[in-house]
């Protein structure tokens, strides 16, 4: 079985998170916590209650507004932000190893619409 959860924008990137911890340690845990927030209320208008117990394989396709911002950048945050809130929302019991087989990123340039999708699919 796959789920997609879609988060529509963006979320903040890499540079903004160092960029946060550097003026202030606080900063940083502050633009995490509203970034995860933002992923859970996606998580629970999109998955509702749902419980996955399987192994999961998570492909994202970040659609950007444009190229201005680099991929690693974009990528690295937002997969750490969307897996923890998956498991703080109790979707998935753990983002570890057991859990996770593994993701896969796709990039692509929706000035109109920029979101980020992901499919969750149970190995």
């Amino acid at each position: 079985m796959t789920y997609t959860l879609i988060i529509p924008g963006r979320l903040d990137n890499l540079n903004n998170y160092a960029n946060a911890r550097g003026a202030n340690r606080y900063k940083g845990a502050r633009l995490k916590a509203d970034n995860e927030c933002i992923v859970a209320g996606c998580i629970y208008q999109c998955l509702k209650s749902l419980r996955i117990k399987k192994k999961v394989m998570i492909h994202y396709r970040w659609y950007e507004k444009n190229r201005k911002r680099d991929l690693d950048n974009i990528s690295s945050f937002g997969r750490k932000v969307i897996q923890d809130a998956l498991v703080k929302t109790g979707v998935l019991e753990n983002d570890g190893w057991k859990n996770i087989a593994g993701f896969d990123d796709a990039f692509f340039v929706d000035k109109n619409n920029p979101r980020i999708e992901v499919d969750i699919e149970e190995l």
